[in-house]
């Protein structure tokens, strides 16, 4: 068998067989869950084959049991025991969650309980250790983004509604502690920071809202700085910044151990509240002033309502988590300094559209797939995140199977690379403590 390079493709015995569809396009059919090993010559070799009954929408793996959770279509949730080489994969435990697909599962080793959530609109948790079920709560729409914090026993679920339920679990019940809205698109990502108690969530709208949970003022800050629908968001607690990615390939370093400012409500009024001159659904004052309504804008940075001729500037107002610029009035545009422009946030390009992304804290790396599949790794990501020199960065990159797109990559901190395979998607959670020994 000869060794598997790190850019991996097709022709090394364990590409999936595929059937093309009605539609031209390609589906696996192998439902294949494989583990690759990284061994004393630095590259991979595969270890573990194991074909599922179903095709797999999402899994979890947690390395200090070396249990990894699989969610499937049809609504199922396998669990597997990998050996301590990690050569030999042992079914543990079958869970019927959920009427749809599961959309996402999460082991929670404190509690032992295993999360999950389906498309049939059902929050579910099991006992990982008798395999019953310990409660379960409807939500609005399906959920696509979940956390849990362990101290406080509180979940976190953003769905496709755009909004973020808190939930508040017990053994055999749970209770609605209050809803977040903020988001006009679905929420597509969540991330927690169990330190600062703070919720971020992403989502189709391009933004990303940081919830101050533990400030209990309801403060919300809002992030603009991608052109396309955010998909992940990693926080790095020990420099106090986040890591955003979106769908266009886009990843942003925010520090976060700035003083931010909430962006304030746009303002209601039937004229500009600068000149005074009627917006064109003010049909009374148009016809006292003989005058034609004009269209109605917003300042960004006081929320008033302005006409465009108040409003014909534009600045970026970085502590308001406008990276990019936005209307401003005139009288606020006087005001911002070059200071209040100075960016809180670089940018990125990881040349290929990102569906998932995880940082690993202990060594500053950064991976990241892309619906090319490809698996990219960024070496020590944070160390120039606000300087000149930033991109200097390592890059290394690993390609999926030809025509076989690559759909979850689960890596133990240490040697694991377990990656699972269903149609038209790729993901990747969790990657090598030593991905820096990594050669290219």
């Amino acid at each position: 068998m000869q060794p598997v390079p790190e850019e991996i493709s097709a022709g090394h015995g364990l590409t999936p067989q595929l059937t093309s569809n009605s539609s031209g396009g390609y589906y696996n059919c192998t439902r294949a869950i494989r583990v690759w090993l990284k061994r004393d010559s630095g590259q991979y070799w595969p270890s573990v084959h194991h074909t599922m009954p179903s095709s797999c929408s999402c899994m979890s793996f947690n390395p200090e049991t070396r249990r990894l959770s699989v969610g499937m279509d049809t609504g199922v949730i396998c669990e597997f025991i990998l050996s301590e080489d990690y050569n030999k994969i042992t079914p543990a435990c079958t869970y019927q969650a959920h009427q749809g697909k599961v959309t996402v599962v999460l082991f929670v080793l404190e509690m032992e309980w295993l999360l999950s959530t389906g498309q049939d609109k059902n929050f579910t948790w099991h006992c990982s250790e008798s395999g019953q079920q310990l409660g379960t709560y409807r939500t609005t729409a399906w959920v696509s983004g979940l956390q849990f914090d362990v101290e406080t026993r509180h979940a976190f679920v953003g769905d496709q509604s755009g909004q973020v339920t808190i939930l508040k679990l017990e053994q055999d019940s749970c209770g609605l502690v209050t809803t977040f809205k903020g988001h006009t698109g679905n929420v597509t990502a969540l991330c927690w920071d169990p330190v600062q108690r703070v919720l971020f969530s992403g989502s189709s709208d391009h933004s990303i809202i940081m919830w101050d949970i533990g400030g209990r003022k309801g403060t919300a800050i809002e992030l603009q700085g991608h052109n396309d629908k955010v998909q992940g968001l990693c926080y790095a607690s020990h420099t106090r910044q986040l890591i955003s990615c979106s769908s266009d390939g886009g990843i942003v370093i925010w520090n976060m151990d700035v003083k931010r400012q909430e962006t304030p409500e746009w303002l209601d009024s039937d004229s500009c509240q600068k000149c005074e001159q009627p917006f064109f659904w003010n049909f009374k004052q148009m016809w006292d002033s003989k005058k034609i309504g004009l269209r109605q804008h917003h300042c960004r940075k006081c929320g008033q309502a302005v006409c465009g001729k108040c409003s014909s500037k534009r600045s970026t107002i970085p502590l308001m988590g406008f990276e990019f610029e936005v209307r401003v009035c005139d009288s606020c545009h006087e005001s911002i300094t070059d200071e209040d422009r100075a960016p809180t946030a670089t940018f990125h390009d990881s040349k290929h559209n990102i569906v998932y992304m995880h940082y690993e804290p202990t060594t500053g790396n950064l991976l990241t797939s892309g619906s090319d599949k490809v698996i990219k790794v960024r070496e020590q990501m944070l160390v120039f995140p606000l300087k000149a020199d930033r991109n200097r960065c390592g890059i290394r990159v690993y390609q999926g199977f030809e025509l076989t797109p690559i759909y979850n990559i689960i890596t133990d901190l240490s040697i694991l690379f377990c990656e699972f395979v269903t149609s038209y998607k790729l993901k990747c959670c969790n990657f090598l403590k030593n991905a820096a020994q990594m050669s290219y």
